[in-house]
């Protein structure tokens, strides 16, 4: 059935869908055609393969096993189509952790080309689909895993089709004010959206002691609030994005390295996310706080490295590196 796999703190299943079909599941024959159709299976194929089976649930667990489903390959060789599951039962555009897991997955069934860049394909209902990324097996500090090419971000409300939200200045870099974020911590005021394959949210503040830790997010009321804001509607209000966004929180620790927290639409607090730490990198660039170059994003899930490239001070390629291991059922 599937195959669980961990990338810094991120739990994904990996099946296919043949599989998947085998379930009882009505996904259809395409990546596409399935994407269009997401109301019709997802939450079904999340039920049998993402809820806790009764009576195993830890006490302060979340509310499923792992952060979603990857559904693929459709194909037998590259380019490779897939679907990143929600465990709401929406779809994701990308997912560094997920892409990362499901690099792993192709290798160890041999479909991966062991040298040389492979072409993911992810397919979604958010609007222009498919979102590509191309993957690359390498090794890094002595672990192997895959360089992720994420492409160029872009910048600011309208990136993120971002409505009612107010334009502030820090450090001279035009940033965003998210009333319904300063409502919840006045020290939330200064965020940078950013898209990268993902909407995503950045707060900016100047002390670690303004992050969120995990454990809070999971516990009302700064659970339904951030859910309120992340979440698109009906689970959430759709406000500031009516398709949701991802939210993070970013802190300076040293030079070129940002620690951070995450709240992922569709999910909630999440140990790491690679697409997120990658536009915490974006954001944390963009205000100064880091160079073009190599850069560490450390999450609780672990740390993110990444490569930032500039040209004629414009950000134009984001690369993230992971790692994933298989798990025992």
């Amino acid at each position: 059935m599937a195959a669980f796999y961990d990338a810094r703190g991120n739990l994904y299943g990996v099946v296919a869908p043949a599989a998947l079909r085998r379930l009882g599941v009505a996904l259809p024959t395409t990546a596409a055609q399935a994407a269009r159709d997401r109301r019709l299976w997802t939450e079904q194929a999340i039920a049998a393969l993402c809820d806790w089976a009764p009576g195993t649930r830890p006490p302060g667990a979340k509310a499923h096993r792992s952060d979603g489903l990857l559904v693929g390959p459709f194909q037998d060789a590259a380019p490779f189509d897939l679907l990143i599951v929600n465990t709401d039962g929406t779809l994701a555009e990308r997912s560094g952790n997920g892409l990362t897991i499901f690099s792993q997955a192709l290798t160890e069934q041999g479909l991966l080309a062991p040298e040389g860049s492979t072409r993911l394909q992810v397919h979604h209902d958010q609007g222009a689909s498919p979102v590509a990324t191309v993957v690359e097996p390498a090794q890094v500090a002595g672990q192997s895993g895959f360089w992720l090419d994420l492409g160029q971000p872009s910048f600011g409300p309208e990136a993120v089709a971002a409505m009612g939200v107010e334009a502030v200045t820090l450090d001279g870099c035009e940033l965003s004010r998210v009333a319904p974020l300063q409502a919840l911590n006045p020290l939330w005021e200064h965020s940078q959206f950013v898209r990268i394959g993902n909407p995503h949210c950045v707060t900016l503040v100047e002390d670690a002691d303004a992050l969120p830790d995990n454990p809070q997010m999971l516990q009302a009321p700064l659970a339904e609030g951030l859910t309120a804001i992340a979440f698109a509607l009906p689970l959430g209000h759709g406000e500031p994005c009516p398709a949701g966004v991802n939210l993070q929180w970013a802190a300076r620790q040293s030079a070129q390295r940002i620690v951070a927290r995450v709240f992922e639409r569709g999910e909630g607090p999440t140990a790491s996310s690679g697409t997120s730490a990658s536009a915490v990198a974006c954001a944390a660039w963009r205000l100064g706080w880091v160079k073009a170059g190599r850069v560490e994003v450390l999450m609780p899930g672990g740390t993110a490295p990444l490569m930032l490239q500039e040209t004629d001070g414009v950000l134009t390629r984001v690369s993230l590196f992971g790692t994933a291991r298989a798990l025992a059922e």
